[in-house]
C-alpha cells in the first residue's frame, strides 16, 4: 500500500490571471516549468556557482538526527564552509542540508539573479531562501511557521515533495506544540502497519527538476526529498486566512517560548511525551 497522493497539476507557463484563479484562490498546488527562464539564475545557479560566490562562507547544517531535547527550536547540528559543503554533496550522499539560508543577508549580489514574478500577489521581498541537500536527504513533514504561500524555485539535480493541506492533519500524527509530524514516519515508505491513520491522508505529490517552480498554498504540510544532489530558493507571501495569521501570531508568541521552557525544564520527558501522545491522538482516525 502507499500513501493516497495525486500528481501536482503542471503547466508550462501561466498567466497572473489563470493562476489567482485556478491555484490561488483554490489553493491548489501547481508547478510551472518555464517561468523563470528569463532569469539570469535559470542560467547560472548550479552548485558549482554557489561554491564560486559563497565558498567561503561559514553556513547552518541540519541532518536527521532524533530531536535534541537540550536544544532550541530549530538549532543547527553542524557548521562548515559553502565551499567544504559543496564537495560534500558532490563526494557522496549526506544527510547534511541548509536550511532557511537568507541570501539577502549573506550574498547580497545573487538578488541580481532573480525577480520577484508577476502573479498577482505581494510577496514578503525581505526573505528570500535558499536550502541545499544531499542525495536522499529529506527534511521532516512539517508546515512554515507563518503558514505563508511558497514559491519554491528548483536548481540542479531532482527533487520531490509531498504536500498535504491542513484538512489532513488529524491522519499525520502531529507532534504537539509543533509544526511537525512524528520523526519516526518515512513519507518516502511509511509503515502503516505502524502508522495507520495515514491511509485516510489525501495529499499530493510533485517531481521538480532545474528551473521548475513549485507553488505551495499557505499553510500545506510539506516533506522534501533530494533525489541528487541540488538546491531550491523560496519566496513567501503572507497568508490571507485570518486563522492562519492568528496561528502565525501564536507560533512566534507562544509556541517557541513553551518549546524551549519545555525542553529546558522537562528535557526527554517532553519529547517523549510529545511522541506519545501524537499517536493517541491519532488512534480514533485509525481503521479497525
Amino acid at each position: 500500500m502507499t500513501l493516497q497522493l495525486h500528481a501536482v497539476e503542471v503547466v508550462e507557463n501561466i498567466t497572473k490571471k489563470d493562476f489567482i484563479n485556478n491555484y490561488y484562490k483554490k489553493q491548489k498546488p501547481v508547478i510551472i516549468k518555464q517561468l523563470i527562464h528569463d532569469w539570469p539564475a535559470y542560467q547560472k545557479w548550479n552548485l558549482d556557482y554557489m561554491k564560486e560566490v559563497a565558498g567561503e562562507k561559514t553556513v547552518p547544517l541540519y541532518d536527521n538526527r532524533p530531536l535534541d531535547a537540550k536544544a532550541k527550536f530549530n538549532s543547527p547540528h553542524q557548521y562548515m564552509k559553502m565551499k567544504d559543503y559543496v564537495d560534500l554533496l558532490k563526494k557522496e550522499p549526506t544527510k547534511y542540508r541548509i536550511f532557511l539560508w537568507n541570501i539577502l543577508k549573506e550574498i547580497p549580489s545573487l538578488q541580481k539573479d532573480f525577480t520577484y514574478p508577476d502573479l498577482g500577489i505581494t510577496f514578503f521581498k525581505i526573505l528570500p531562501t535558499l536550502f541545499f541537500g544531499g542525495e536522499n536527504s529529506y527534511t521532516f513533514m512539517h508546515y512554515d511557521i507563518d503558514l505563508a504561500n511558497i514559491f519554491h524555485f528548483h536548481f540542479e539535480g531532482k527533487k520531490q515533495c509531498i504536500l498535504f493541506d491542513q484538512e489532513q492533519t488529524p491522519y499525520l500524527y502531529k507532534l504537539p506544540n509543533s509544526l511537525m509530524t512524528n520523526r519516526d514516519i518515512d513519507f518516502s515508505n511509511p509503515d502503516f502497519e505502524k502508522f495507520p491513520a495515514l491511509k485516510k491522508a489525501k495529499g499530493f505529490v510533485a517531481n521538480l527538476e532545474h528551473g521548475d517552480v513549485l507553488y505551495i498554498p499557505e499553510g500545506y504540510w510539506h516533506y522534501m526529498k533530494y533525489i541528487t544532489p541540488g538546491f531550491s530558493m523560496s519566496l513567501r507571501s503572507i497568508a490571507k486566512n485570518p486563522k492562519y495569521l492568528a496561528q502565525t501570531f501564536y507560533n512566534f508568541a507562544v509556541m517557541i517560548p513553551v518549546e524551549n521552557l519545555m525542553r529546558k525544564t522537562l528535557g526527554q520527558k517532553w519529547l517523549n511525551w510529545k511522541y506519545k501522545k501524537s499517536v493517541e491522538n491519532a488512534k480514533q482516525f485509525e481503521e479497525a
